[in-house]
């Protein structure tokens, strides 16, 4: 299923199909019909409806999954640009593919050749370094038994200085979109964090009673850190220290806890905790010493070199920031510390009663992906995608292939996926609202459960003591 520019995908509760509807006129109006030889169970046919009419069907909806016993968020790079045009009134910087010096045709055409393979039309930066690692670590091969002099050797020392200088550029492209955040005017920049904090306390304004938020991305930048900083939000991920911290494969189940006044023995859960992964590495992460650590680069930061020549970090260099793309292959997953983090992440979504929400994620990582489709196999899992576009139609053919309709929500366009639309209308309310529960508990006790759909006097749900449903 495609669809037009100012058309929308929504899919959610009772939808037994994904229901298409687009503008009814100017975008600027927010009225929405059917289009053509669609119908649904919550509009009629030329009906025009307008974002109450869809807030009412999708705020409840996630509300409700947002409660699920376990609870993950998936974010993919459609935060980063969003929060970067919010700032800058402007796109995010792109990163283009850069001549390695040697062997360029050969590293294109295979950086090609495999991202046509993995559903994208052509080969990008991240397929590019790729390429080249494993052409790299193949002359090297070849090279080790030659003398110091020899061509073989001169290739190899050619190819990994064009790599490297490559691998420079893309980490400074990373730390540009940093830098158009924080050198924003302060009103944009406040904006800007001020949405990304509602994000996210959205997801993980969870009760000490339920399971911690499991937050992934796959993205290099450091803005959900950010963001978590701003709002107060603790991360709890596998890194050990303060200076200097160190990855962790032997990550116990630490969390936070902390002893109520006047109660002893019965420890509690701290609110506002999430456990975080990173599934592709970092700009700030570095192979030093046979360990990955993470250095003190600050956010927004030119260039990140300066910082790589920190006594403790002898030998480091741009060849070991742990930003290796893997795109299209499983062979990073099975070394270290990747093997790790996708081990997290299939533990964390492939569990009963959980929800996994996909945000700007366009479902190019096959590795993600089988994850998701391995989630899906259980039956009270449920997957909810949310996205500003479908341009190569690979969520639109993952939703086909995954089968599992029904434990599929779906909301895709330039409104429903929209940052700040989604924010201001359709996310649910940023905090442990139990307020809310009591009034529609005492209205439902004095008046009775009305019909209206998504209002204070519907039947809701069965609070269990911690004010959440």
């Amino acid at each position: 299923m495609t669809t037009s520019q100012n058309c929308q995908i929504l899919k959610s509760r009772d939808d037994h199909t994904p229901v298409v509807f687009c503008f009814d006129g100017d975008t600027d109006d927010l009225m929405f019909k059917l289009r053509d030889g669609m119908t649904c169970s919550w509009a009629k046919s030329g009906e025009a409806f307008g974002p109450d009419k869809l807030r009412a069907r999708i705020e409840p909806w996630l509300t409700a999954l947002f409660q699920s016993e376990h609870f993950a968020l998936l974010v993919g790079s459609g935060l980063t640009q969003a929060l970067h045009r919010i700032a800058t009134d402007n796109a995010l910087p792109g990163v283009r593919t850069s001549s390695i010096g040697i062997f360029d045709t050969e590293i294109a055409m295979e950086a090609k050749r495999s991202s046509v393979a993995a559903g994208r039309k052509e080969g990008n930066i991240e397929d590019q370094i790729r390429v080249a690692n494993e052409l790299l670590r193949g002359l090297e091969v070849i090279a080790s038994p030659k003398p110091a002099t020899s061509a073989e050797q001169k290739r190899v020392s050619e190819l990994r200085r064009g790599l490297e200088r490559v691998l420079g550029e893309f980490a400074a492209a990373i730390l540009k979109g940093e830098t158009g955040l924080v050198s924003a005017t302060s009103a944009k920049r406040d904006t800007a964090f001020n949405y990304l904090v509602s994000f996210l306390m959205s997801f993980a304004s969870r009760s000490g009673t339920r399971d911690r938020l499991q937050l992934f991305t796959t993205n290099y930048d450091r803005c959900i850190e950010a963001g978590a900083d701003v709002a107060g939000l603790h991360l709890i991920d596998r890194f050990v220290g303060t200076l200097a911290p160190v990855f962790r494969s032997s990550r116990l189940d630490v969390d936070m806890h902390y002893n109520p006044p006047g109660i002893r023995g019965e420890p509690r859960y701290l609110e506002g905790v999430a456990r975080f992964t990173k599934l592709h590495g970092s700009v700030d992460w570095v192979d030093c010493e046979k360990m990955i650590r993470r250095i003190g680069l600050p956010f927004g930061a030119q260039n990140v070199a300066p910082y790589l020549t920190a006594p403790g970090l002898a030998g480091a260099g741009t060849m070991q920031l742990m930003i290796y793309p893997n795109a299209s292959k499983d062979r990073e997953t099975a070394v270290y510390p990747y093997v790790e983090l996708f081990r997290d992440f299939a533990a964390a979504a492939c569990r009963p009663n959980s929800t996994l929400i996909c945000f700007g994620y366009s479902f190019g990582d096959e590795h993600i992906n089988r994850v998701i489709e391995d989630m899906l196999t259980i039956p009270s899992a449920h997957l909810v995608v949310i996205a500003h576009d479908d341009p190569l139609g690979r969520i639109m053919q993952t939703y086909e292939k995954l089968g599992r309709h029904a434990q599929i929500t779906l909301l895709i366009g330039n409104h429903l996926g929209d940052f700040q639309t989604l924010v201001d209308n359709y996310l649910p309310k940023p905090a442990i609202d139990r307020t809310t529960f009591r009034m529609a508990e005492l209205l439902k006790a004095r008046w009775g459960a009305g019909k209206g759909e998504g209002g204070a006097d519907t039947k809701m749900p069965t609070d269990d003591g911690d004010g959440t449903p």
